[in-house]
């Protein structure tokens, strides 16, 4: 069903509306409502109607309500609350509209009526519902993103955009968001090249065989050419409002759809030099995993001297990237372990002991760095420090996992450095007792007693 609008209704419901209207604009609400209440039982459909007796629903209740305080609930986590709507539309449409008739300001009388509506397949109607609930929780992420739907099923993506955008305000890394203003930029994309215009190829050609394979072609040439269109209507945003960074951001992942990383992160980098940008942590982490991404490709491309080199770069690459981010955020514990083990791997052995010793503040890396600590305190072979870090770490730990397996065989294995086969086999025989097949803990204990 879809809507219509008042001209489609009958002259005399035509002549109530318009006279419903100047009755708003005199302020005589219990006027219009009567009138457009009476309109919508016989034409659901009409959504300038329903905008009118909301706007009369909302003036009524302010006044009403002048001097009472309005408690608002939570956000919901689902666009819509109720079941049953596409089961029984009609009915779920009259709940709604008598709630809404008490309480226009009703979330869930709202998300009633977009079920309803989608269920009589109203599809601007469902969008107009969940805008009001817009209105009324402006921050409501939930919302948002079924309004963002919601938009581009009723043909309308550049208010789907909109969506989008208030959420990447707040959230700019919210993957949905995200997703959402690609579907939207595609439907847009669509609308203006005429795409899902009138006729199709076998409409327009007589050859039935000819149609097909011309469709097929089609396929192939579209899904590049839409990943081309994505990113000219990126592009054509930036220049329409320059610092919006949600707009360079949406030309870089059209560009990484399209495999282009170097292109991507030239756009990161553009973002990355606006005001705005230079202190955004998500553009930064992103122009981070870009340059990452490059310098590995160029890894697994080279090969003889030319991989040296990239592995090398590579290297030096992610540990200027490791020092800048904890110099950046020195509270970020597990950002200071990564580090660790990189200074650890270049052997830089006293810096990525302060490094660890740093990271084991951190309550959810604390094993790890204790671990960090034990292998740079072996690799300086001072061994009794080495084993009070694996001894605590191994304390932390209560399940016999995979973690806790490491942390006791490295602790074995710094026992059998010391010269300490007894310590070290008591270790190993720990794991053995419940994995025998842990690396080879098992030669380890059969070496042990063959002596």
């Amino acid at each position: 069903m879809p809507e219509i609008a008042v001209t489609s209704l009958d002259p005399r419901q035509q002549k109530l509306i318009d006279n419903a209207r100047i009755a708003l604009e005199r302020g005589q609400l219990d006027y219009t409502l009567d009138a457009c209440a009476q309109v919508l039982k016989t034409a659901p459909s009409c959504l300038p109607v329903r905008r009118l007796q909301r706007a009369a629903q909302l003036r009524d209740f302010k006044a009403k309500n002048k001097f009472m305080a309005k408690a608002m609930g939570g956000f919901s986590t689902a666009p819509f609350m109720f079941g049953g709507g596409k089961k029984e539309p009609a009915k779920v449409l009259e709940m709604a509209e008598g709630m809404l008739a008490k309480d226009p300001t009703s979330v869930p009388a709202l998300k009633l009526l977009a079920e309803a509506a989608g269920g009589l397949g109203l599809l601007e109607t469902v969008a107009f519902a969940l805008d009001a609930v817009r209105e009324i929780e402006p921050d409501n992420r939930a919302n948002l993103l079924a309004l963002g739907d919601a938009w581009i099923a009723a043909g309308k993506p550049a208010e789907a955009l909109k969506a989008a955008d208030a959420i990447l305000k707040t959230k700019p890394a919210d993957a949905d968001a995200q997703n959402l203003m690609r579907k939207a930029s595609i439907a847009q994309t669509v609308t203006k090249g005429n795409w899902d215009g009138q006729g199709s190829f076998r409409d327009k050609l007589r050859d039935e065989a000819q149609a097909v394979s011309l469709e097929q072609a089609a396929k192939v040439v579209t899904a590049g050419d839409m990943a081309q269109r994505l990113v000219d209507e990126a592009k054509a945003r930036v220049q329409a409002e320059p610092t919006n960074l949600n707009h360079y951001r949406a030309v870089a992942q059209a560009y990484r759809q399209l495999g282009r990383s170097d292109e991507a992160l030239v756009w990161v980098r553009k973002a990355r030099a606006l005001p705005t940008g230079a202190v955004d942590p998500t553009l930064e982490k992103e122009e981070s995993e870009l340059q990452t991404a490059l310098l590995e490709a160029r890894v697994k491309a080279e090969s003889g001297d030319g991989l040296a080199a990239a592995q090398a770069e590579l290297a030096a690459w992610r540990l200027t990237e490791g020092k800048r981010t904890v110099e950046r955020y020195p509270n970020d514990f597990p950002a200071r372990l990564a580090l660790g083990e990189l200074l650890l791997a270049s052997g830089q052995l006293d810096a990525a002991l302060a490094q660890f010793q740093q990271a084991q503040k951190g309550p959810q890396v604390r094993v790890a760095a204790l671990v960090g600590l034990g292998r740079g305190f072996r690799a300086k072979k001072i061994y009794d420090l080495a084993v009070m870090q694996f001894k605590s770490a191994k304390t932390d730990l209560t399940a016999m996992d995979d973690t806790k397996k490491e942390v006791i065989y490295e602790l074995g294995s710094c026992y059998e450095v010391m010269g300490k086969p007894e310590e070290a086999i008591a270790e190993f025989k720990a794991i053995y007792g419940e994995d025998i097949g842990y690396r080879d803990v098992a030669d380890k204990i059969t070496a042990f007693y063959s002596k």
